[in-house]
């Protein structure tokens, strides 16, 4: 006898909302892209320096409001926030774009290039976005377009973070991630992670790159005055040469990378960038003033580094009968990419660059205080070339250069990595 078999379907409900697909962010960022493009001409043409960003700040809660969303304003002077509160339960997690312009008189001869001035040290000067911050929040502004049109479907939600004074508050003012912070940006609601980008840094054309571990470097200054007495050029004997004596400190503050500090551990940079002393070609001053820059990697270094220039110099010093001043400016952490957090995120950024390959790049000795949202909590900071795909980078201007320029279809490259950076985590 024949069994008769009973095949029962079950069909089950969908979910009240389906999954975001990768083909819909990638559509809704090429639908971004003319306005991306427009709002990074905007704030192109129209830069303020650090802590002065009132017409920017202005700017971006205007467009923010202008997608529904409620952006508070003045976080440490000039810095807007807002959340796009996602349609499912689920984690917050941040995006983060900085805002500020470069003392620099711009030269690219572009139709939408600024004509803005500011004061920068008591000294009239020409203002640009010479840095690409202008790409970072035209980013941002459409990464925020692209979430929050799907929104209801978001398992979760996203901060948006739009900072000043990255390049450094004005001397005597506080500003920055630092203030941000300080003022409470994470008191009430601390995302999980924090995602940001920075176009250029050597990179080619469109392609992301990325590491674990540090990315930019800790950024220090010191300032010395070299101690001397004063003598006629011709009987030197009857004075203590303070021009003689930082010469020699400079020569020696150059054995602290190289014979002081283990060079196989990561990294490190002492340059003096400005020597100041004596007004007449026979006559030795009291004194020479001298100031520099400090690029280190590892925070254990960082801190030797820090003892052994004022030690070093003084030990010249003394030898030589002069005395020293010194003061050391702590800057910037470095930026310490989280490395579960990118393990987790690779496959997203690989599949967004398509056929071009992520590039594992090499840790950079320019500075960002993104650094300091990344100690806070776990972090991804990439970088996205600026220049035309296939030129190479080391023949273009750099970043902080009056001719620092952005290929603008790359645009939509920055606002599906974080897009899908975003809407992957969560």
């Amino acid at each position: 006898m024949r069994k008769l078999i009973l095949v029962l379907t079950i069909v089950l409900p969908l979910s009240s909302h389906a999954q975001i697909s990768w083909d819909e962010i990638d559509r809704l960022a090429a639908d971004a892209q003319p306005q991306v493009v427009e709002w990074r001409r905007w704030f192109h043409q129209n830069p303020e320096l650090s802590n002065r960003e009132f017409n920017t700040a202005a700017r971006v809660t205007e467009i923010l409001v202008g997608m529904g969303l409620e952006p508070r304003t003045g976080i440490a002077r000039t810095g807007v926030v807002a959340v796009i509160e996602g349609g499912k339960p689920g984690p917050l997690v941040a995006i983060r774009a900085d805002m500020d312009g470069l003392p620099v008189t711009e030269e690219t001869g572009l139709p939408f290039a600024s004509k803005a001035r500011g004061e920068y040290k008591g000294n009239e000067v020409g203002v640009m976005h010479a840095c690409g911050h202008d790409n970072h929040m035209a980013m941002a502004l459409g990464t925020a377009w692209v979430l929050n049109e799907v929104k209801q479907e978001l398992p979760g939600s996203v901060m948006l973070i739009f900072q000043p004074a990255e390049e450094g508050a004005p001397e005597g003012e506080e500003g920055g991630a630092s203030l941000m912070l300080e003022e409470g940006l994470f008191a009430e609601r601390k995302p999980e992670a924090v995602f940001g980008q920075h176009v250029g840094i050597n990179q080619p054309g469109g392609q992301i790159a990325v590491r674990a571990g540090p990315l930019m470097a800790a950024s220090d200054r010191f300032k010395m005055v070299v101690k001397g007495r004063q003598t006629h050029g011709a009987r030197p004997w009857n004075g203590v040469d303070p021009i003689v004596v930082a010469s020699q400190i400079v020569l020696g503050l150059q054995t602290i990378e190289s014979r002081q500090v283990d060079v196989t551990k990561a990294p490190s940079i002492v340059s003096v960038g400005r020597i100041s002393g004596g007004i007449r070609s026979n006559v030795i001053p009291d004194s020479v003033e001298m100031e520099g820059t400090i690029r280190t990697f590892d925070a254990e270094m960082r801190e030797q580094i820090h003892v052994r220039i004022e030690r070093t110099a003084r030990l010249i010093a003394e030898s030589a009968g002069a005395s020293i001043e010194f003061e050391l400016i702590s800057g910037n952490p470095a930026v310490l990419n989280d490395a579960q957090l990118l393990d987790r995120m690779m496959p997203t950024l690989k599949r967004v660059s398509g056929d071009r390959a992520v590039a594992d790049v090499q840790p950079q000795t320019v500075a960002e205080d993104f650094s300091l949202f990344v100690q806070e909590i776990p972090g991804l900071y990439f970088f996205l070339g600026n220049g035309l795909p296939g030129v190479d980078p080391a023949t273009l201007p750099s970043n902080h250069s009056p001719l620092f320029d952005m290929y603008e279809p790359s645009l939509e490259m920055g606002v599906r990595a974080l897009s899908h950076l975003v809407v992957d985590y969560l």
